[in-house]
């Protein structure tokens, strides 16, 4: 049995009416943007029109798992998009200065002249912090108790600021 263009559109309200809300919030708990969820969940149903809708009774399914695709695209689509952002964000901003270079290189080389005059055992310490391991794995790496990081890593910045200050003057 044929059904009529009317009765179709009338399918179509019904079903957006009944799921909307429902699509739309289950695509929202992927992509975490809602308005952008809302677009999403509308071109579901304007697909579901151009596959003809005619059989309303797998509808709920089809439209589901159109939702949940159409979210799983649109977060892949975002995360590559932001890879590729910070990709070539370096090529956005200007290159460094002649002078900002300068600095830098002399910055660094003051830490490096600072590091070598404190005591090795401060100079590990904040070096494996400043890579950001876990306290659990700087204990291990220096084979340190656990308990005792904390204070380590607090005695190391206060060697660290007092040489540096003597060499270079105060940091603020």
């Amino acid at each position: 049995m044929a059904t009529t263009g009317n009765s179709v559109e009338k399918d179509l309200d019904t079903l957006f009416r009944a799921h909307y809300r429902r699509i739309a919030r289950a695509i929202g708990r992927v992509v975490r943007d809602q308005a952008r969820a809302e677009e999403l969940a509308v071109d579901v149903f304007v697909k579901w029109r151009h596959t003809g809708g005619e059989n309303s009774d797998l509808a709920e399914g089809w439209l589901y798992r159109t939702a949940v695709r159409g979210a799983i695209d649109e977060w892949r689509r975002q995360a590559r998009r932001e890879r590729f952002e910070n990709m070539f964000s370096a090529f956005r901003s200007p290159p460094p200065t002649p002078l900002e270079t300068y600095e830098t290189d002399a910055t660094q080389r003051n830490v490096r002249v600072v590091l070598g005059e404190i005591e090795p055992r401060h100079a590990q310490a904040l070096l494996l912090w400043a890579e950001e391991l876990s306290y659990q794995e700087i204990a291990a790496a220096m084979e340190v108790n656990l308990t005792s990081v904390g204070s380590l890593l607090t005695r190391a910045q206060a060697a660290f600021r007092k040489e540096f200050e003597k060499r270079h003057g105060s940091t603020k």
